[in-house]
């Protein structure tokens, strides 16, 4: 059964950006402040933010990682060490030169990443190999000053969390990096629903100051990618510039190697890309802030008992409800909680509970089913479980049916003109050809597959020899 039409929404196959703003607002996500990219995360979206971070700081620690909080100001000489690092943040950078009336003897940079702060910590703190590894992350907000703004997908100042670790040598160094990509996949598609692809960055779209960047990539409803999470292999570049040595088990003096990974609050945006549609939000239930609407039809004291009674069976289950017992009209209230995309609204009027029984309906899919009310804590839970593959399931399709297998540039141009989506194609490893590419709608490289498809042997753009095949798409 189809949901009626919420007309506060633009329908995102007619324009998605006017869809996707509309959901911001009508969902109360966020609010426009009077400076441009800065926005206030209202108590909903904040609420989304929580669980995830709840959820992945959980993951974090139980491999042993600890959280630190470090300044939000950095000393312009001490970002100026790693070259290639300040090169690659220098245009997004906001500068502080004034306290209060006077003017500073030197500018401060409003953080757009830590590494600088973390790498004079760490030299001041590590002395030997058994002080290793240092396994630190942290959540705060960070600032980067945008030219195109966008809610949760592109902010000037947004929220986010860093890990950064020191290692005794490379292969701990580089297991970590890739460990935390698989952190970041099995958080995506476990609890977000969104099916992602893992991969190598090229060089030209790596971190500033990386050895190689990991990344993970998701496909948005439109057809177009989210760069979702990274994972960053430094190696000793950072060491090196910033003196950060131990002395190893032979006594001899080494640099440490070190890592970086993170992901932001552009998650929030993704799940509504991933899962919205046209009457708002479609959350998932493992990060729903309430899996569960428990909703009068019409008041009376029997009503009010079953709603208490159903609340305290799923309350015992650890289901996360909201009770609505308002005198709303049942329009209004299905319309609201539609919008907030609660996974499952639970209907209680006198007619049905009559008959022993309750209205369940589910938010993916809007289908509803009257349900005994003896059997709807199990019936509940076992619907949010199939709710969550569900999602997942339809969430890969359509990455399936959106991904393309390209040998030529037309057929490049004519996927991404007309139904745009993830390409596979041949690469030489040639800087200029993956410039020739982004002349087709600004589209990049999205990463290099840990396991390549052979898809031919001549370079999709000069026709040379192909080095890699790599997935390339437009980006948010």
């Amino acid at each position: 059964m189809a949901l009626i039409k919420n007309e506060k929404i633009t329908s995102r196959d007619v324009d998605f950006a006017k869809w996707y703003t509309d959901i911001v607002k009508q969902a109360h996500l966020a609010y426009y402040t009077s400076v441009k990219g800065c926005l206030v995360l209202e108590p909903y979206s904040y609420a989304i933010w929580e669980n995830m971070q709840k959820v992945l700081d959980g993951m974090f620690k139980e491999l042993g990682h600890e959280n630190v909080y470090m300044p939000l100001f950095i000393p312009e000489s001490l970002l100026k060490k790693e070259s290639e690092h300040v090169e690659g943040f220098a245009p997004e950078v906001a500068w502080v030169t004034h306290g209060g009336k006077n003017e500073l003897e030197e500018r401060l940079c409003v953080r757009p990443t830590s590494e600088t702060l973390f790498c004079e910590y760490y030299s001041n703190v590590v002395n030997s190999y058994r002080d290793l590894p240092k396994l630190y992350n942290q959540w705060c907000n960070v600032v980067r000053w945008e030219k195109s703004t966008r809610p949760f997908l592109r902010t000037r100042e947004f929220l986010w969390q860093e890990g950064h670790t020191i290692h005794e040598t490379a292969e701990d160094a580089e297991a970590e990096t890739h460990r935390m990509l698989n952190v970041y996949k099995k958080f995506f598609e476990e609890y977000l629903a969104i099916p992602v692809l893992t991969g190598k960055k090229t060089e030209k779209e790596k971190f500033a100051g990386a050895e190689y960047t990991l990344s993970l990539e998701a496909l948005m409803y439109d057809g177009v990618s989210l760069q979702s999470a990274t994972s960053h292999y430094f190696g000793q570049k950072f060491a090196k510039a910033f003196d950060v040595k131990f002395v190893d088990r032979e006594n001899k003096l080494q640099y440490v190697y070190q890592t970086s990974w993170g992901t932001t609050t552009r998650m929030i945006g993704a799940l509504i890309m991933v899962h919205g549609d046209d009457n708002g939000l479609v959350l998932p239930p493992k990060i729903a802030p309430k899996q569960v609407v428990i909703a009068s039809i019409r008041n009376n004291d029997e009503v009010s008992k079953v709603i208490d009674q159903i609340n305290e069976e799923l309350a015992k289950e650890g289901i996360r409800i909201l009770v609505d017992k308002s005198d709303k009209s049942a329009g209004f209230k299905f319309a609201e909680y539609e919008m907030k995309g609660i996974p499952v609204r639970i209907e209680v009027g006198p007619r049905d509970i009559a008959n022993g029984k309750v209205v369940v309906a589910r938010r993916d899919t809007s289908l509803k089913e009257e349900v005994n009310i003896a059997d709807i804590a199990q019936y509940v839970k076992n619907l949010l479980v199939d709710i969550q593959q569900s999602m997942y399931n339809k969430a890969l399709k359509h990455t399936q049916e959106r991904t393309y297998t390209c040998t030529n540039l037309e057929q490049v141009k004519e996927i991404m003109n007309t139904k745009p989506g993830f390409i596979k194609a041949m690469w030489c490893g040639d800087p200029e050809c993956e410039a020739k590419m982004k002349e087709i709608r600004g589209m990049k490289s999205r990463c290099i597959p840990f396991e390549e498809e052979h898809i031919c042997d001549e370079c999709i753009v000069c026709g040379k020899k192909a080095k890699h095949m790599v997935y390339w798409g437009i980006q948010y």
